[in-house]
């Protein structure tokens, strides 16, 4: 049977994911086959297996850092929000319905045979196993049931370290709190705290650290620093929807209320010089050079507010003069028009932008399925893709079809072409197009020629090798700052 090592946190975005995608690095390169599991995981940014599987991002990432390709059993239970109340529930992979939160919250004890057969399938796979819980094992609203923390944890015999987070302050407080809400035989499988995103010299912390001990009577594992690492995140609070620095280039991502897969735009983000902005305001857009529109869980409703803010008429004379791309929803409300007859959002049919000489018919099979192409071509301000690899993958409902060129040609079939391109506005329905080689890069560069700035050469142009660093780099940084051998102490207990 694998080891296990189960990380939770004192809240959303202590960072759970990144601790736990660098212990997967760090076993990795200590020679152990390693692989992440979250038994349910809400989010909008998803990724597509290649076995056409859908799975949160968190564990794609984690995958990564591993050295291992990304499995649906990663993350048994996926809930993507439809609306304030409500999510789309997929299971090892594949859609079965959407429940309001009182159902699911009902229902989900169900899903424990799926959670215990997805465990014991990645057994097979790996020596040790990193688990992520979610939120916090203190909700108490949330505990009758728990899938997903200590009802985790106590599944598999999982010893815990708990993260928390010092940036938002009140870092003890959170540790302690956490620590005397949980039963005893909760509190007894925590067996490290760590304290994570520390600034400054960690001496001034030493008396803070000497009473968490004495009073939690659980050992620090590690004081972790605010890590510069660049990896992707699919927490709603990531600080990358609030960044507003500018750059020599400009690139905007409208803030939908339901975006989904922003995870998108991080091989652009790494550029020196190129800033990605989430926005939200037509007030907003007169300083950037190129507009995105991201994916969304819900197309008919997004356009509405798009069209209600003002931000649909500010892209459409922006879209004049400057670049305009839309990915999966973004692409789909560039078109003329999108139909829903059989209500798998909202029903009914609503104007699209106009941008794109296409129409889209929402239907209720979801395609999830991973692509590769080639930009073949292409004409205008995108002509900068022209002969360049693509790969990635596709999740959306429905099929768009119309008289604007194809963006790319698809491998593996000689007939089917994805997306659009007319001038200066392209659409399509592959998620990571930016990810592969230089494409990010050669975007970048016709963006800055354009606006007649200069942009200085990344390290690696190709996006997977940086990412590779980046795990490199948040392993060194975690071993600097973690008892490792206290880490390895817990895996050898095995039985607690």
């Amino acid at each position: 049977m694998s080891k296990v090592i189960m990380i939770q946190g004192t809240m959303s975005n202590a960072g759970k994911s990144l601790v736990a995608a660098g212990l997967c690095r760090i076993f990795k390169q200590d020679g152990y086959r390693v692989a992440p599991f979250k038994s349910q995981n809400m989010a909008l940014n998803s990724y597509i297996t290649s076995d056409g599987l859908e799975m949160g991002r968190a564990q794609v990432m984690q995958a990564e850092a591993a050295g291992i390709e990304p499995m649906a059993i990663m993350n048994p239970i996926l809930l993507k929000p439809t609306t304030d109340s409500g999510s789309q529930v997929i299971v090892n992979g594949s859609v079965i319905g959407s429940m309001p939160a009182k159902e699911y919250f009902q229902y989900k004890t169900k899903l424990i045979p799926e959670i215990v057969k997805a465990f014991q399938k990645l057994e097979e796979y790996a020596d040790i196993i990193v688990i992520e819980g979610a939120g916090s094992p203190a909700e108490i609203n949330l505990k009758q049931n728990d899938i997903v923390n200590m009802g985790i944890a106590k599944l598999v015999d999982a010893p815990v370290l708990l993260v928390g987070d010092i940036d938002r302050g009140g870092v003890f407080a959170q540790l302690l709190g956490t620590i005397m809400l949980l039963e005893d035989d909760e509190k007894e499988r925590i067996k490290g705290l760590i304290v994570n995103k520390f600034r400054g010299d960690k001496t001034i912390l030493d008396p803070g650290i000497d009473m968490l001990e004495e009073r939690g009577g659980i050992p620090v594992t590690g004081v972790l620093p605010y890590m510069h690492v660049h990896l992707d995140d699919e927490d709603s609070l990531s600080e990358r929807l609030t960044n507003k620095v500018k750059g020599n280039v400009n690139i905007m991502v409208i803030r939908l209320p339901r975006i989904s897969n922003f995870t998108d735009f991080s091989a652009l983000e790494r550029i020196p010089g190129v800033s990605i902005s989430y926005v939200e305001r037509p007030s907003e857009l007169p300083d950037a050079d190129m507009v995105i529109l991201p994916g969304s869980k819900n197309t008919i409703g997004d356009l509405k507010w798009l069209r209600e803010s003002g931000m649909e008429a500010s892209i459409i004379r922006f879209a004049s003069e400057k670049p305009v791309m839309g990915i999966c929803g973004g692409y789909q409300m560039l078109g003329r028009q999108v139909s829903d007859p059989e209500s798998v959002e909202e029903g009914g049919t609503i104007r699209g932008m106009g941008l794109l000489d296409k129409e889209t018919i929402l239907r209720p099979d979801k395609t999830t399925v991973q692509v590769s192409g080639r930009f073949e071509s292409v004409e205008g301000f995108y002509s900068c893709l022209t002969g360049c690899e693509l790969d990635g993958y596709e999740i959306h409902m429905g099929e768009t079809k119309g008289a604007a060129g194809p963006f790319c040609k698809l491998h593996g079939d000689s007939d089917r072409y994805d997306g659009a391109v007319d001038g200066l506005i392209a659409g399509t329905y592959v998620h990571g197009i930016f990810d592969h080689g230089d494409n990010a890069y050669r975007l970048a560069m016709a963006l800055a020629e354009r606006k007649g700035v200069e942009l200085k050469e990344p390290d690696e142009k190709d996006f997977r090798e940086y990412k590779e660093s980046q795990y490199d780099l948040l392993a060194a940084q975690m071993r600097e700052h973690m008892d490792m051998d206290a880490v390895y102490a817990m895996l050898r207990e095995a039985s607690i």
